[in-house]
């Protein structure tokens, strides 16, 4: 039925937060005309949760070693925009882009889809 997930970020500096996701991050794209670079993501999930405060939508970069992956961010450029905390669910950090705009990285500690079959 679905052949997979499409996220959008938007950015007040699309190029530059685009040329770090194809350097630091090394993820591989395509050039969907005009520059439009679509990033090629790792396995994704989708969770629900409940909410008071009206709907949202987070977006988090999963890590099997989150200690080891910001060594390796921070080797190639990236800065770490808030250290790792334990949130018991997993451990949780962000990377600044760019732009200025934060991304979470987290190592989970709860079962994962990732082992399921399409």
């Amino acid at each position: 039925m679905f052949s997979g997930v499409h996220v959008t970020f938007y950015s007040r500096d699309a190029e530059a937060d685009r040329v770090f996701l194809q350097d630091v991050f090394g993820f591989e794209h395509v050039d969907a005309g005009g520059g439009w670079l679509v990033f090629k993501l790792p396995p994704a999930e989708i969770a629900m949760h409940p909410t008071a405060d009206g709907p949202r939508h987070e977006v988090y970069l999963m890590c099997d070693d989150l200690t080891r992956t910001l060594t390796a961010l921070e080797d190639r450029g990236a800065e770490i925009s808030r250290a790792i905390s334990d949130r018991g669910w997993g451990l949780l950090a962000a990377v600044r882009l760019p732009s200025g705009t934060e991304l979470p990285l987290y190592e989970p500690r709860h079962p994962t889809a990732h082992g399921l079959s399409p």
